[in-house]
């Protein structure tokens, strides 16, 4: 491999790592309004609660734990995520601004259709490799626990515990198959739109403003802030169909993507498709905001450990704290006992 080659390979995992890191700390901050707009979304009849009241309601069921359901695996997933799409995105383009030299090309910078690809390639790689983990989250997101059937056990009876990430995968596989695993997987690639168009209304932003100024991490924010908007209000449609789909069958039989966006309509009318848009749309925007402001930040940080540490190292020790933290997620135990004081450390997982 040459060492042009190794470093393009380097800077690749950079980008991977910085946006892992990033979406870890971002959906961290904003989980919440996934849960509520996730609720929303599978809900068979019509919510017409606000807001608060939903808030409320899941409080006093479920405790403030109920608006953290499925956190762990959602950590998990965002983490393999977006590792996955940025590796892929930043090998994509690489490939496309090497073309570009070869042919000669003024400017080397992806052209709006060159992000598009790229970001289609990326997308649907990431699906593939990623759908089972979200539907174990939606799985989990979505079981909902009766406060008061806990209040009211016998003295001595112990409370039923819920099931772990783990635990709700094996009960998946077991009662449904392996397949399940895939369900909503065609709206999730007719869904790839969403990053294609954030990204490339990231990037061509980032392109026009480079071109008189850096782009700090506060610039970063609100251009991640307006591509998710644009990109989620169009999709949402999509969206609720896919949570649908992942707990289809929990609830009853399987449906075709076509199927449960008529079977909305009929029930609900066009407005069913668009149940939970509030907090999703909330929690998207501030959740790509965070994400490209800690992605920048993060993948700084990593390109100055990466002139510290050997690059085979680096990676080696990233997917190690990677592992290790994940394994305390899924509640495989405490972890090692060293101490994590190092920005990158916390930053990355």
């Amino acid at each position: 491999m040459s060492s042009t080659t190794a470093a393009q390979q380097s800077d690749n995992v950079a980008h991977a790592l910085s946006g892992a890191g990033g979406g870890i700390l971002s959906m961290a901050l904003t989980y919440p309004l996934i849960t509520l707009s996730t609720r929303a979304q599978v809900e068979s009849k019509r919510a017409d609660s606000d807001f608060l009241s939903t808030v409320q309601r899941i409080v006093q069921r479920e405790g403030v734990t109920g608006l953290y359901a499925g956190l762990d695996s959602a950590l998990f997933g965002i983490s393999v995520t977006n590792f996955v799409y940025y590796y892929w995105y930043e090998w994509t383009r690489s490939g496309f601004e090497k073309a570009a030299v070869t042919a000669g090309r003024a400017s080397k910078r992806l052209t709006t259709v060159e992000s598009m690809i790229a970001g289609a390639i990326a997308g649907s790689a990431t699906v593939m490799l990623t759908n089972p983990i979200w539907v174990v989250n939606t799985r989990m997101t979505t079981r909902k626990k009766n406060k008061e059937t806990v209040e009211g056990l016998l003295p001595g009876s112990v409370a039923p515990r819920q099931p772990t990430t783990i635990g709700t995968l094996m009960a998946l596989i077991k009662e449904e198959g392996p397949l399940a695993l895939f369900s909503g997987v065609a709206p999730a690639l007719v869904l790839v739109i969403n990053p294609i168009l954030q990204y490339t209304i990231f990037e061509q932003l980032r392109n026009s403003i480079e071109k008189r100024r850096r782009v700090t991490p506060t610039i970063a924010f609100l251009l991640g802030a307006l591509g998710k908007l644009f990109a989620t209000s169009i999709t949402y449609p999509y969206i609720t169909v896919k949570s649908q789909m992942h707990v289809a069958g929990r609830d009853g039989g399987k449906e075709n993507m076509m199927q449960a966006m008529r079977r909305v309509i009929n029930e609900e009318g066009y407005a069913g498709l668009y149940k939970g848009i509030g907090p999703k749309v909330t929690q998207s925007v501030l959740t790509a905001a965070f994400l490209f402001a800690f992605k920048d930040v993060l993948y700084e940080q990593t390109i100055k450990l990466r002139r510290k540490i050997p690059v085979k190292a680096l990676v080696v020790h990233s997917w190690l704290m990677m592992y290790d933290t994940n394994w305390i997620l899924l509640g495989g135990g405490t972890g090692h006992s060293r101490r994590r004081d190092g920005w990158t450390e916390i930053a990355w997982f």
